[in-house]
Parts: C-alpha cells; sequence; structure tokens
C-alpha cells in the first residue's frame, strides 16, 4: 500500500489553507487531478530550456523539442502497452478523441438503418459525438440499460447487439458511479457482432493498469489532467489498420504530405490526426506524470483508492440520512457519489467548501444517468494517490455539520 500522507507532500497545491485559514482537502480529482511537483517542475523545464514548435523547423531547438514530443508519444504507448507508437494520437483531450472517431470513422462508415450502442453509464462527451453523427447520417441509437446497483447490464447488453450494431461506445470506469464495466467482454461481445468498439477510459487509466492489446478494443480515450498531468492534451489510441483506412478530421499544418491547387495527400500515421500547433509542453511533460505514476505503482493505486472508497461506505452509511449511488466499492473506482435527505448537493457542496472540503455537485456530465437513477443532481467525492482516511473524516464531520445547519 502506498503512503498518501506522504505523497501529499508532492503537491504544492494541497498545502494551502482556503477560507480564513481552513485546511484545503481536495475531494475532486474525477474532475482534474493535481500536478505533483515534479510534473510542475517539467511543465516549467520545457518552456525555459527546449520549448519550439514541433516538426517544423531546422535548428536546434525545434528538432530537441520534435524528438522529446516523439519520446512522449513513445512512453505513453509504453504505459498503455500499444503495440506500435503511431497508434497514439495526440488530442485536445478525452472529448477531442472521441470527436474524431466519431466524425472520421463513423462519417465513413455509417449509415442510415445502422445502429450505435451506448449505455446509461456515459459522460456528455461519450454521447453526444454519437447523437451528432445520428443526424448527420440518420443512424439509431440504442441504449444499454444498468442493474439497480449501478453496473452494467450485460444481458440487456447482449441482447441489444446484433447485425445492425456498427459501434459500441462505453465508459471503462463511471465518472459518476465510479462503475467498472466489463470492457474486455463488452469487447469481445461487439466484435462478434461485427461492431467497432470505442472505449472512455478517462477515469481508468489514472487509477488502473490498461493494457490495450489485451482489451482489444478499436478505440479508446483518455486524457493526461486526469493522471496528475497537465490540461490540453488527450490520446486517442487506434488500431493502425483502421487509422490507416480513416479520413483525417481535421485539415491544416503537419497532416499533409503533398498541397497543390488541386488537391491533397494526407501524411502517415500519425501525423494525418495531427493538424496544427500541438499543446506543445504539455505533450513533452507528459511521460513527468506517468513517472509518477510508475513509481507509486497502479496497482497500489488501485489497492488504496478501493480502500478509501471502502471506508467512506462505511462511514457515510453510519451519518443515516444518506443514499450512497452505485455498486459496492469492490466493483468500482475511488468515486462515491451521494444524496442526502432534504438536503441539494449544490447546498450540501457549498457548506462543505466553506469547511474546505472541495466536491462536486450537479449531473457531472452526466443527464441520462440521473435521470435513469431518478435524481437531477448527486454530490460526488472522488479520490487519488494523495487522499488519506483523514481526508474522508473531515469529509464525513463536514456533512455532519451541514445536515445539522440545514436542519
Amino acid at each position: 500500500m502506498l503512503d498518501a500522507a506522504t505523497l501529499k507532500n508532492d503537491f504544492p497545491i494541497l498545502q494551502q489553507t482556503v477560507h480564513d485559514d481552513v485546511p484545503l482537502v481536495y475531494l475532486d480529482s474525477a474532475a482534474s487531478a493535481q500536478k505533483p511537483q515534479s510534473v510542475i517542475d517539467a511543465l516549467s523545464r520545457i518552456d525555459s530550456t527546449v520549448y519550439a514548435n514541433v516538426h517544423r523547423g531546422a535548428h536546434w531547438l525545434s528538432d530537441t523539442s520534435t524528438a522529446l514530443y516523439e519520446e512522449s508519444r513513445e512512453a505513453i504507448a509504453a504505459f498503455i502497452k500499444a503495440q506500435k507508437s503511431h497508434e497514439v494520437i495526440f488530442t485536445t483531450g478525452t472529448t477531442g478523441a472521441i470527436n474524431t472517431v466519431a466524425r472520421s470513422w463513423g462519417d465513413a462508415n455509417i449509415s442510415a438503418g445502422d445502429e450505435i450502442l451506448l449505455t446509461r453509464l456515459e459522460h456528455h462527451s461519450n454521447i453526444i459525438p454519437w447523437q451528432q453523427l445520428s443526424e448527420r447520417t440518420g443512424a439509431t441509437i440504442r441504449w444499454c440499460d444498468i442493474t439497480e446497483d449501478g453496473q452494467l447490464d450485460l444481458d440487456d447488453f447482449e441482447s441489444l447487439l446484433s447485425e445492425r450494431t456498427k459501434i459500441v461506445a462505453c465508459t471503462m470506469a463511471s465518472n459518476v458511479l465510479g462503475t467498472y464495466t466489463p470492457a474486455k467482454r463488452i469487447t469481445q461481445l461487439a466484435h462478434d457482432a461485427g461492431a467497432v468498439v470505442v472505449l472512455d477510459a478517462a477515469q481508468a487509466v489514472p487509477h488502473k493498469s490498461v493494457d490495450v492489446t489485451d482489451l482489444d478494443a478499436d478505440f479508446i480515450a483518455f486524457s493526461a489532467h486526469k493522471m496528475l498531468g497537465p490540461s490540453g492534451v488527450g490520446i486517442l489510441y487506434g488500431k493502425e489498420t483502421l487509422l490507416e483506412a480513416m479520413p483525417p478530421f481535421l485539415g491544416g499544418g503537419s497532416m499533409i504530405d503533398v498541397v497543390s491547387e488541386e488537391g491533397f495527400t494526407t501524411a502517415s500515421l500519425p501525423a494525418k490526426f495531427e493538424a496544427g500547433t500541438p499543446a506543445i509542453t504539455p505533450v513533452l511533460a507528459f511521460p513527468s506524470c506517468i513517472d509518477y505514476l510508475r513509481q507509486v505503482g497502479m496497482e497500489n493505486i488501485q489497492q488504496h483508492e478501493h480502500a478509501l472508497a471502502s471506508y467512506a461506505h462505511e462511514q457515510l452509511e453510519a451519518l443515516g440520512t444518506i443514499n450512497i449511488l452505485g455498486p459496492h466499492p469492490d466493483a468500482k473506482a475511488g468515486v462515491v457519489s451521494f444524496t442526502v435527505d432534504n438536503l441539494h448537493p449544490h447546498d450540501l457542496t457549498h457548506a462543505l467548501d466553506n469547511q474546505g472540503v472541495a466536491i462536486r455537485a450537479g449531473h457531472h456530465c452526466a443527464m441520462p444517468l440521473h435521470r435513469r437513477l431518478g435524481i437531477s443532481a448527486s454530490a460526488r467525492a472522488s479520490f487519488y494517490v494523495y487522499n488519506t482516511r483523514e481526508d474522508v473524516d473531515k469529509l464525513i464531520q463536514a456533512i455532519a455539520k451541514a445536515i445539522e445547519l440545514f436542519s
């Protein structure tokens, strides 16, 4: 097990106080994780020593920056166990990655009468691009339901698959319930039906070991800012054969081979999908967060978050007026969403913020899921490497005080 109290010292932002000298307890890592000093130093060092545009220059700075850019790609490919580094495409984030698949593979392969299979667990970023694709093509969206304890209903999933299913888009871990989905089984079933699989791994890659080769999914998307890294950069992993056959999504510099008055030819992978000047500094700093996670150990991280989620469940249940959403901690990531009887999540969150405890309230960009749960909003505490049992205790104390305040 990791020593979260010691690791917390690596995160400068967590050492501060808020609201008249109240210590900060940060429990919103599912939205964005904080950065350790090593990542902050990497960002500063890059801008101070090697920053230049990549794949364009004919001078030392550009050559150095370009080499580091491609080293970042190789580091990420190794982290997710991709077989080829050019299967790793830099995007603006998970949202940008999923939109790339919808616009590129989707527009080229989907037509009226085809079906797109989604689940009730999805974030809006894995819903809206497919709804837009449906509007453009006339395809139909089908929805896989969840069980009463917030897990994917695999029987319903199998019943919805047919020869008309062309895309299956599914989260690997719900950002609301924390539910881990059986991604490998989903992929096998979808492939048996002839469908392409897109996995939203934004809440999985930061918290557990992910092997894209073993999963065998066709596309996988995730973001650096969820995994102690910089914002503004994400990853689309795609199988080489699919990426090669897909038209580029964005046009501009870097994604071309030859341009003439009559038209253009595309560059080879991965440049074909990386039009324009990228987020250079965040991309070059990406390996620094991977290094940190590797040093801590992904298995240690997963075990630590499970322990915190289990402890949070126990303490919340002891309050007596709490409705915890989703499955038992054994079936989910370090995310605990809940409602409090007779207390709106937004009011609760403001009361907690005044006590220095930062959580999230709202629909968490998952309106269909909240509608399925019969609520409009929930409160969410999410844990990461720097959170401790003491953080959970402060959360529980703050909730108890809020309940007393609003009663």
